[in-house]
């Protein structure tokens, strides 16, 4: 299995400290980008001003409440491109709102996932996630 890329989009920096820690104790080789508003979300994934040389990733997190652009913003623009789409996203958010949930999937999320409080409950949640992603699932080429 290759290393994964994976694009982590999020503000709060509890939460990025958490999850990059969970990422690296998760036993599948990723790297992993941090980008913390969503205007730099879809400059990243567009490939646009400061990130005009980033790398498509394979994954990306995406949390639903950001400043510049919310989540459900940049989803819908992702799966407008008739490139970009074919990269799974993963809204991984505190937010347990049934609005939140259907605008994610009207847009073509690939799955919802309302953030565990619990850090060990987090860390095991995203240990399971990348053992999906990495080792069941077959995920699409994606350019550079």
């Amino acid at each position: 299995m290759k290393k994964l890329f994976i694009l982590l989009v999020e503000d709060n920096e509890a939460d990025i400290y958490l999850t990059t820690e969970a990422f690296q104790l998760a036993e599948v080789d990723t790297n992993l980008a941090v980008v913390k508003n969503g205007k730099a979300a879809i400059d990243f994934v567009f490939k646009q001003g400061l990130f005009k040389d980033a790398k498509t990733p394979d994954l990306i997190f995406l949390d639903v409440n950001l400043p510049k652009a919310n989540g459900h913003e940049v989803l819908k623009l992702l799966k407008q491109d008739e490139v970009l789409r074919k990269i799974p996203v993963i809204m991984l958010t505190t937010s347990s709102s049934e609005n939140d949930i259907q605008q994610s999937y009207h847009n073509y999320v690939n799955c919802y996932i309302t953030k565990p409080f619990e850090a060990d409950a987090f860390i095991k949640m995203i240990d399971q996630l990348m053992k999906f992603w990495a080792d069941i699932v077959t995920l699409p080429i994606t350019k550079s």
